[in-house]
């Protein structure tokens, strides 16, 4: 049985070794927009934080299909109507 230095004897219980490859958040802070819209897509980033790296890419896909989707219908809202060709 190996007895620790008094160096390892201080140091204490050896620490956990942390995963490399475990989900860990990214930390990106994220500024509201004033678009409600917008802001609950960017919030959803929020996900990849507990997910790992080969999950990040379902929800990147998915909040860019959201802000698309967001920005096209910005070009679908009624407006005035245009003004008659001659």
């Amino acid at each position: 049985m190996h007895e620790p230095s008094p160096q390892e004897a201080a140091a204490g219980p050896e620490a956990p070794v942390a995963d490399p490859a475990a989900p860990a958040p990214v930390d990106v802070p994220r500024d509201p927009t004033g678009n409600a819209d917008v802001d609950a897509r960017l919030a959803r980033l929020a996900d990849a934080d507990h997910l790992a790296t080969d999950g990040h890419v379902e929800v990147y896909e998915d909040v860019h299909r959201g802000l698309r989707d967001t920005l096209t219908a910005l070009d679908a809202r009624p407006g005035p109507a245009a003004p008659p060709s001659t």
